[in-house]
C-alpha cells in the first residue's frame, strides 16, 4: 500500500468510494433515509461535479493498492480531517490506519497541536484508537434528514526535543 496525493484525473474514484462507504459501510449505523439524505442512490451529473471540485480542493491523499485507489482523506491547514472515507471493497486490510497514520505524521510536521474531524457513529471507534476524544454530539441536517455525528479532537504530543 502506498500513500500519495490525489491525481488530477482519479477524483471521480474518490466519488464512487464515498458513495460506497455511505451506502454499504455506514449503513449499519444509519437509517436507511438517513443515508439516502447523505449519499442519494441518485446523483445528478451537475452534482457529481461539485462534489468532485470540492474534493480536488481538500487536496486529498490516496491509499494506493496495486494501482487501485481503496480510499482516501485529507489534512487542512486548520486540522480539520474533512474527508475519511475507505472502499468497503478494501474493509479490514488497514488503508484506514495508514490513512490516519499519514494524516497525523502530516499534522506533526506542519507543527498542529490539535487535529479535528467530524465523525460518523460508523467511524468513531476507529477514530478512537488514534486518540481521538468526542469533543461534542451533533445532529446537522442534510437535505431535510438529521444524520448525526460527533465532533472529535486528538491533541498530538509535541515532539520530544521541543518539550
Amino acid at each position: 500500500m502506498h500513500i500519495r496525493a490525489l491525481r488530477p484525473d482519479e477524483a471521480p474514484a474518490l466519488l464512487a468510494i464515498f458513495r460506497a462507504a455511505v451506502r454499504v459501510t455506514a449503513a449499519r449505523d444509519y437509517a436507511p433515509e438517513q443515508i439516502e439524505a447523505w449519499s442519494p442512490a441518485q446523483w445528478p451529473p451537475a452534482q457529481c461535479e461539485r462534489w468532485i471540485e470540492r474534493v480536488r480542493a481538500l487536496h486529498p491523499f490516496v491509499a494506493d493498492i496495486d494501482g487501485v485507489a481503496a480510499g482516501y482523506a485529507d489534512l487542512q491547514d486548520d486540522g480539520l480531517i474533512d474527508h475519511f472515507y475507505v472502499s468497503p471493497d478494501f474493509a479490514r486490510r488497514g488503508v484506514g490506519a495508514a490513512l490516519m497514520a499519514h494524516l497525523l505524521a502530516l499534522a506533526r510536521e506542519r507543527g498542529l497541536r490539535v487535529v479535528h474531524s467530524n465523525v460518523s457513529r460508523t467511524a468513531q471507534p476507529f477514530f478512537t484508537r488514534f486518540g481521538f476524544d468526542i469533543v461534542a454530539q451533533q445532529r446537522p441536517v442534510v437535505r431535510g434528514v438529521e444524520v448525526p455525528n460527533a465532533r472529535m479532537r486528538a491533541v498530538l504530543a509535541e515532539p520530544e526535543d521541543r518539550r
